[in-house]
């Protein structure tokens, strides 16, 4: 028999917080057709974005961070020195090592808190919801901060007519703490590798350290298999994340895919047959892409604006490189 004491945790786990943090300088369509033979009408009906926001130098990704936390953290009603551990997905934090997650935690005053990074692409801020829920039940951390953060304008090839107009920058945050109730219904999540050509990073580092190509690597896809790929089979994963948490499509009031295409989320909406009731996030026609941060900052603004209200029962779902996806039904905060 194991000498092993079981876990002291929380029955449950919920979103206690939400806080999102947008760069200041807002970009129109126009700067983007500056470097693209395209027009405004044609990235509106091939994406729904007008607008994205880019950083800039002062807007690093541990700053945009920081702005985003501390809101989520004030909105959770708790103080920094709670906080036991500090989760945030990126792609753009262009050190190897450390973790951004560590400065992260020392800036924002918590007492020694775990830290570290996740790189999960558009489904990181799920992976990392999942991982704080798993830490709060088993008893590691009472509250866990989970960052989706992210500067692709720094990834993004501006005469890349396929992808300039897609990307933006910011920061979303949630505060995750203990539960007397399921606030947090299972994840299904997933990788598809085989995939993984669709999206990636055009070269490696080394290639441009080494002098092999002279292009600063940037972010690519293969759009139309992109496109099929999200709207067939992240359906799926959407219905079966319902499934898992016993809901039935009429019982929700909120729906926040990852925000990558209007288009895209246009079609899910019509797949899962969500009545017109069902709340739907559309932060992409204005910040853009944002990866891993679409869905705190989507979930965020629907919050700030009323059109989501406390207590409100949520479909979120992220998907993108690897590929990789991840899904779960939530309480929002």
């Amino acid at each position: 028999m194991s000498k092993i004491k079981p876990a002291k945790g929380a029955p449950y786990a919920r979103i206690l917080g939400v806080g999102g943090y947008r760069p200041t300088r807002v970009v129109p369509n126009e700067v983007i057709l500056e470097t693209i033979d395209s027009s405004d009408e044609w990235i509106r009906s091939r994406s729904g974005i007008q607008t994205r926001h880019w950083a800039n130098d002062e807007e690093t990704v541990a700053a945009m961070s920081i702005e985003a936390s501390g809101k989520a953290i004030a909105d959770a009603g708790i103080t920094a020195e709670q906080v036991g551990a500090v989760i945030v997905s990126t792609v753009t934090h262009f050190k190897q090592t450390p973790a951004v997650a560590t400065e992260i935690a020392d800036k924002l005053g918590t007492n020694r808190a775990a830290a570290f990074d996740i790189s999960a692409g558009c489904a990181g801020f799920g992976y990392g919801l999942t991982l704080a829920k798993g830490m709060i039940v088993e008893g590691s951390a009472e509250y866990v901060l989970v960052i989706g953060v992210e500067r692709l304008s720094d990834l993004t090839d501006l005469e890349d007519r396929a992808t300039a107009f897609l990307f933006g920058d910011g920061a979303g945050a949630v505060v995750v703490g203990p539960s007397n109730e399921p606030a947090i219904g299972p994840t299904i999540w997933g990788s598809e590798g085989d995939k993984s050509e669709t999206i990636k990073q055009t070269v490696p580092w080394t290639d441009y350290r080494e002098g092999e190509v002279e292009r600063f690597p940037a972010i690519t896809q293969e759009g139309q298999a992109v496109f099929r790929w999200a709207v067939f089979e992240m359906a799926k994963v959407a219905q079966q994340a319902l499934d898992a948490a016993g809901i039935a499509a009429c019982d929700l009031d909120v729906f926040i895919p990852h925000q990558a295409n209007e288009r895209i989320i246009d079609s899910m909406v019509k797949t899962l047959k969500l009545p017109e009731s069902v709340t739907v996030a559309r932060d992409v026609r204005t910040t853009g892409n944002t990866s891993a941060a679409s869905i705190p900052l989507a979930m965020e603004r629907l919050l700030a604006t009323g059109e989501a209200k406390s207590g409100d029962t949520a479909l979120v779902i992220g998907f993108g490189a690897g590929l990789v996806y991840a899904a779960s039904v939530v309480t929002l905060p």
